[in-house]
């Protein structure tokens, strides 16, 4: 487990150790006083600042999320005003799965749109990242994958 931690770069507000789960309940629990290291691995909670994101890198993630969704929103929205002013003042007809498929289309982009606004931005506080954000997508992508992984190898 150590050669997977040191593959992988901590982000800066992520716990360096993890948190141990509570021992499942028995029927019959033996009656043994705790051992030394049984206590300092229970005592091993983090606080609520060390789990949070910090905010500036929030108010990144907020701000791309805004744009990358809520620009496809817009579209999809204005999308169905246009189509209705243009069926009802002109005489311009369109078909109904015409406006349908374009609408899907730009809503589908704006739900997809949150996802890459918050895997896009630089989770590193001192550093803002690109404007589009490419290559931070492609490194938080692959950190997300990485504590998937390590998490189903550790239910196993």
């Amino acid at each position: 487990m150590a050669a997977e931690e040191s593959e992988r770069t901590r982000l800066p507000f992520e716990p360096k150790t993890k948190r141990q789960k509570p021992a499942k309940a028995k029927s019959t629990p033996p009656v043994k006083s705790p051992e030394p290291e049984q206590l300092e691995k229970q005592q091993m909670t983090f606080t609520k600042e060390e789990m949070a994101i910090p905010q500036v890198v929030s108010q990144r993630m907020i701000r791309r999320v805004a744009a990358f969704c809520g620009i496809p929103t817009a579209l999809g929205i204005s999308a169905l005003v246009v189509s209705y002013l243009l069926a009802t003042y002109s005489d311009i007809k369109l078909a109904p799965i015409a406006v349908l498929l374009v609408n899907m289309g730009l809503f589908g982009l704006g739900v997809l749109g949150i996802t890459y606004g918050v895997l896009s931005a630089s989770w590193d506080e001192d550093r803002v990242g690109s404007l589009l954000g490419f290559g931070e997508f492609s490194t938080n992508w692959g950190r997300m994958v990485d504590g998937w992984r390590e998490t189903r190898q550790n239910k196993a």
